[in-house]
């Protein structure tokens, strides 16, 4: 028998009559012979609710206080889906993230997975029980409760799915699995078979919101087939392996990625000596503001223009820290822009074909759309372009690259 874990997201199991359709679900594959472990998250919006009574408490109430909280909203939920299964004649039994001995550091509302004691799970399920484990949280050595912040029900399926040495990872969603771009933008964007590890990790750092970029990491470091469905629709779904066939291989490119939160800031006519990048954006690093895309031009008078690209939720603290810094460095001064989008396409098979970039800027070119920014790797190349254009962006690249045909 092959143990599987499944994963169900706030909206799969927003109502009783949606957690009684998972428990059919999860019923139908264990009847079939397979060993079943459901991760589940609180109901959609519980989470929001917990908060905003914290929030009227004390809007500066304890992090471990808060973890405290929100982790009751994976409680009910397993409960819940539990008495499902009972009532359908199932043996099944929860957990919650203590008691599946899933063993956190002490950062509350953002901890990482230390370790995972598989003994009891592996008991329980060898007894023909179905497991059923409140995702996004666990505790720390000293026994407090500690959630993994966002994407964290994902990430426990995926951990637990590497501890329990499970045949596949399921993680079910609104959607029905990896699309070539985004379907409300691209009407005739196509559902992907397979994608690897690599593409799905770079599409998710890129902006496709499918799969939380923690949890891709988890699943591609310790190997684990990973699979996105829908929880409304029967389908084979997206598989996420590590696997290159000659079929990915054959694509050029796998999917077009948008990112519509990100802001531009530069800083000019900075003094070109060694250390400057270091000064430039030590500040912004200090204040734990993630830096995307930079590039560095120097002129003619041995100054150097510093451009970089930061969360958009971040771009005045980080304008204020680079005119502090523009100031002590004496540069010319800090422009920024806060309505950028960023653009890229990605595939393992630009490793073996050459001309994607041409066609890329050529597609833009053609819409009479400006490319501020470019930034490569092997197998994606992005740009940064002004996000009144994005859409029409997205539409020319999946156009050009022929995505709609299989």
């Amino acid at each position: 028998m092959a143990i599987i874990v499944e994963k169900y997201g706030g909206t799969s199991v927003g109502s009783i009559e949606r957690i009684t359709a998972v428990a059919d679900k999860v019923a139908r594959s264990h009847e079939a012979g397979d060993q079943m472990v459901v991760v589940v998250s609180a109901m959609s919006g519980e989470t929001n609710r917990l908060l905003g009574l914290a929030n009227e408490i004390d809007p500066e109430a304890s992090a471990r206080e808060n973890d405290v909280l929100v982790s009751t909203g994976e409680q009910v939920t397993i409960a819940l889906l539990c008495m499902a299964l009972h009532k359908i004649g199932q043996k099944a039994k929860s957990y919650t993230g203590g008691q599946a001995m899933i063993l956190t550091d002490t950062a509350h509302g953002r901890a990482r997975i230390r370790s995972i004691d598989n003994s009891r799970m592996m008991k329980d399920l060898n007894d023909g029980n179905i497991i059923v484990v409140a995702g996004f949280q666990g505790t720390d050595e000293e026994g407090n409760i500690t959630t993994l912040g966002r994407g964290g029900s994902d990430t426990t399926a995926v951990a637990l799915a590497a501890a329990l040495k499970a045949g596949e990872c399921r993680i079910y969603t609104d959607v029905d699995g990896v699309y070539t771009a985004d379907p409300r933008i691209v009407p005739d964007a196509r559902r992907l078979d397979k994608i690897t590890f690599e593409e799905m990790l770079e599409l998710s750092s890129l902006g496709t919101k499918v799969l939380q970029i923690r949890s891709v990491e988890f699943a591609g470091k310790y190997r684990v087939p990973l699979r996105v469905l829908s929880s409304f629709e029967e389908g084979p779904g997206t598989l996420i392996s590590y696997e290159e066939d000659a079929q990915m291989e054959s694509a050029v490119i796998s999917g077009i990625a948008h990112n519509t939160d990100e802001a531009k800031l530069t800083i000019t006519g900075v003094p070109d000596h060694p250390g400057v990048a270091h000064q430039i954006l030590g500040g912004i690093s200090a204040q734990n503001i993630n830096i995307d895309m930079i590039i560095q031009n120097v002129g003619e008078d041995d100054t150097t223009d510093f451009t970089f690209t930061v969360p958009r939720t971040d771009f005045e603290a980080a304008r204020r820290t680079l005119e502090r810094v523009s100031n002590e460095l004496g540069a010319r001064g800090v422009r920024g822009d806060d309505a950028i989008a960023k653009v890229s396409v990605c595939g393992v098979g630009m490793r073996s074909h050459t001309g994607v970039a041409d066609t890329m800027f050529g597609a833009l070119a053609e819409e009479g759309i400006n490319i501020q920014m470019i930034s490569t790797s092997e197998i994606k190349i992005s740009v940064v372009i002004d996000d009144k254009y994005t859409e029409l962006a997205v539409r020319a690249l999946h156009k050009a690259f022929e995505l709609d045909k299989a």
